[in-house]
């Protein structure tokens, strides 16, 4: 039913106002000379005194006169940036819709990695306090020299822990964002007064059984006796529609239900959006069932993501 992300990507990237890949290259950032051409770049530099990376994809729409938009992909917990690259498709839409595509990479160890994206999430990132939003931050200025992005149409997406990344960007450095999608984890607005309005696209599976739809302890990360709790869903799109000062009821703008005999049989999916916000920043949820806690269209996601 979702299993092409490209409906999930532009959503984002409409909310907020306003070629195919080529082989993998290594590209030092430190050279701030060198423009990224079109292609897949593995960013590296030093951040915190970590040698940090990004895979970086530019579309051939960055040849022309205008600057593009850009979208962090961040991955889930266990992931990392390449293997989020491979199977979330991003890349795929980037080369189509025209825009540049980043996948920061977290910290960890055997490419299992994660990013400090809460108080109690998630993994040795969050252990050894990892600077991840200024990882990000580092990471945009880079692009900045290396690329010349728009900066008015700065989006954050991930898969779990990643998702969580995305709010919490948005929370920190909001500024420097025009809207976030995160899928499958929530995280809630402790300081309201210290939030800046963000459009949000919230998409979650009622039946996601790690990052619980209802809220609650999560059930232990693989190998380990460690638990997440984690909010409301209800709750998290109460504080972003009261930071974003949106009023009324959401409404139910599409309804979508998988054919018989699909790979996603059994899938449902609603989308509810609450656009009557002082700000001008909605609030839309895209609230699935029997997807779980997956990447929309991608079955290992799961599996390979625990956090």
């Amino acid at each position: 039913m979702w299993q092409n992300v490209r409906r999930l990507l532009l959503s984002v990237l409409m909310l907020a106002p306003t070629a195919g890949c080529a082989g993998p290259r290594t590209t030092a950032s430190g050279d701030d000379n060198g423009a990224l051409e079109p292609g897949v770049h593995q960013l590296r530099f030093m951040h915190g005194g970590r040698m940090r990376e990004a895979r970086v994809f530019v579309p051939t729409a960055a040849r022309g006169s205008r600057a593009l938009p850009l979208v962090l992909a961040f991955h889930g917990g266990g992931g990392n940036a390449n293997q989020f690259a491979t199977h979330s498709g991003i890349e795929r839409v980037a080369a189509r819709e025209g825009f540049i595509a980043a996948h920061p990479d977290g910290t960890g160890r055997l490419r299992l990695h994660t990013f400090n994206a809460a108080p109690d999430c998630c993994g040795p990132a969050n252990d050894q306090d990892v600077d991840d939003v200024g990882f990000t931050l580092a990471l945009l200025d880079t692009l900045q020299r290396r690329i010349g992005y728009d900066a008015g149409r700065v989006y954050a997406t991930g898969h779990s822990n990643g998702a969580m990344m995305s709010y919490r960007l948005a929370m920190e450095a909001g500024q420097r964002f025009a809207a976030i999608a995160p899928v499958a984890a929530a995280q809630r607005v402790h300081d309201r007064a210290g939030t800046r309005p963000m459009p949000v696209l919230h998409i979650h599976s009622v039946d996601d059984d790690r990052a619980l739809y209802d809220g609650g302890l999560g059930p232990p990360f693989p190998l380990t006796q460690r638990r997440v709790q984690h909010p409301p869903v209800d709750s998290v799109l109460a504080d972003w529609r009261a930071v974003n000062g949106c009023r009324g009821d959401g409404k139910v703008t599409e309804r979508r239900q998988a054919r018989a005999g699909t790979r996603d049989a059994g899938q449902s999916a609603e989308r509810i959006e609450w656009n009557d916000c002082r700000s001008g920043a909605p609030v839309h949820h895209l609230r699935m069932s029997q997807v779980g806690h997956a990447w929309p269209g991608d079955e290992g996601a799961a599996a390979r993501e625990a956090l």
